[in-house]
């Protein structure tokens, strides 16, 4: 099948891209939001292209993948040439994202469009938003299996969060320097190098960098699920995360230390950066919970059900 789609979130769109279809993702002179293409830091396949919106106009598509609510209005039916999404091509909308403000203002932008379904990535964001009457399931993550390169050879913490500092207590940034009295802290992530840390890297790189660090600490309050933290896990690093949104289900006991209390995520810290047997023992065990429930092969088969079904 043709599978129309932006490159909004590089990680995600890395696993969704190795399925077995076409897709198709626009560009634009500037690489904008509106028109990136294909990524530059992440590895993906041959099948995977690039159209400007001439092209895109006479394009045969068989699904349209939304992701912001731009697309929805507006956006994605001018680069199709008129044809708007769940009445004149298959669409899905896939939120990424929890929502922000008060929980009875919590509507979906795709609530009550008509024939869109919600995907959710996370239970919690289903829980959370409002799709009023439109129809929604779940398609967990999936990743792409970096492998077991955890060294833990550096007593250092791991931290990424892309736009740290615009982004700030949304994904802790301010719970940093917190952390750092358990130990160093090595931020990595896009812009990380406006707070002194480490410049974005391409994803194989990120990857090797992360498991020399001892532990990977995440520290947001208020995002999906960081992908980052998956990726950390399947490397079989022990991971030390604030027990908010989604966290408590993908980091199982064993696996991490996980509460909503920063001294104790701290003082867990301090303990696995002094004891690297107990740390690789709990990576181990992040590694089999993460590449368990979290496999590539689980979420193609989730999506390929699902695109069978709203393209019949």
């Amino acid at each position: 099948m043709n599978i129309f789609l932006w490159h909004v979130h590089g990680s995600w769109t890395t696993a969704f891209v190795q399925g077995p279809h076409n897709y198709f993702l626009p560009v634009d002179r500037d690489r904008s939001a509106w028109g990136l293409g294909r990524a530059r830091t992440w590895t993906w396949p041959d099948s995977v292209g690039e159209v400007t919106e001439v092209v895109a106009h006479e394009l045969a598509v068989d699904l349209v993948v939304l992701q912001r609510p731009a697309e929805l209005d507006g956006v994605a039916e001018r680069w199709l040439g008129g044809r708007r999404p769940g009445r004149d091509v298959p669409a899905v909308y896939v939120e990424h994202n929890t929502p922000q403000g008060r929980i009875d203002e919590m509507r979906h932008p795709a609530a009550g469009a008509p024939g869109i379904t919600v995907v959710h990535v996370t239970a919690f964001n289903e829980l959370f938003w409002d799709c009023g009457t439109s129809p929604t399931l779940v398609i967990e993550h999936g990743i792409v299996d970096p492998g077991h390169l955890y060294t833990g050879e550096l007593p250092r913490l791991a931290v990424v969060i892309n736009d740290a500092e615009r982004r700030n207590r949304v994904t802790g940034t301010d719970l940093l320097s917190r952390f750092g009295e358990a130990g160093p802290v090595d931020l990595f992530g896009t812009g990380a190098e406006r707070l002194g840390g480490i410049a974005d890297l391409p994803q194989h790189a990120l990857h090797a960098e992360m498991a020399r660090r001892r532990v990977y600490v995440h520290p947001v309050r208020w995002t999906s699920l960081g992908l980052a933290l998956l990726e950390a896990m399947h490397l079989g690093m022990p991971v030390v995360a604030l027990g908010t949104t989604e966290v408590t289900e993908a980091v199982p006991p064993g696996a991490g230390v996980v509460s909503t209390s920063v001294p104790r995520l701290v003082d867990a810290a301090r303990v696995l950066l002094d004891d690297p047997d107990w740390a690789r023992q709990m990576g181990q065990a992040a590694r089999a919970a993460a590449t368990a429930r979290y496999g590539l092969d689980r979420f193609l088969k989730d999506w390929d059900a699902t695109i069978v079904e709203v393209t019949r």
